[in-house]
């Protein structure tokens, strides 16, 4: 009957010695990396699409990529964009992709450009379009940490040759 003692306080010892031995977690800092979605649809636009992209739909990530300082607060930052269309007619030219600010409903000034131009303008011979990027676009570290704190507050826009004023857009929402 000792000898069972022996071995359930031999094994409890053991047990309490098996705990996590990377010892405390450290704090973490504010994130560097931020990501937004958009479900992008013609009916979101002002006004709402009508014409042959009005069978568009997409979905747009945007990315920003952090730089901060000892105290948290954001001094630099980049940004990503990644933009999937479908259902636009075959052929369909997308010349422009902006980030702009602006509630739903409300139209803004492109803020922050992808870099494609009419120049540089993809052809969807298909009508359809996948995980296009466009990265290390330079974003104002205030216009990030407004994205951060409103996100609803900016929307992401795909421009067109048929829809120059926008074909597709959606409000971000922060994952």
């Amino acid at each position: 009957m000792i000898k069972r003692y022996v071995v359930i306080a031999a094994l409890a010892v053991a047990a309490a010695g098996c705990g996590d031995d990377d010892g405390p977690t450290a704090p973490t800092g504010p994130p560097t990396t931020i990501v937004f979605t958009a479900a992008l649809s013609p009916a979101n636009e002002v006004p709402p699409v009508t014409n042959a992209d009005a069978s568009g739909r997409g979905t747009g990530t945007f990315t920003l990529n952090l730089t901060r300082d000892g105290a948290g607060a954001i001094t630099a930052a980049t940004g990503t964009f990644v933009l999937s269309l479908t259902g636009f007619p075959a052929g369909t030219v997308v010349r422009a992709m902006h980030v702009h600010p602006g509630a739903p409903g409300v139209n803004g000034p492109p803020l922050i450009d992808s870099g494609l131009t009419a120049a540089t303008a993809l052809t969807l011979a298909a009508g359809t379009l996948t995980n296009q990027t466009f990265a290390n676009i330079p974003v104002p570290a205030t216009t990030a940490q407004e994205m951060i704190t409103n996100p609803n507050g900016f929307y992401f826009n795909v421009h067109t040759a048929l829809n120059p004023g926008g074909a597709v857009r959606a409000q971000l929402v922060r994952q």
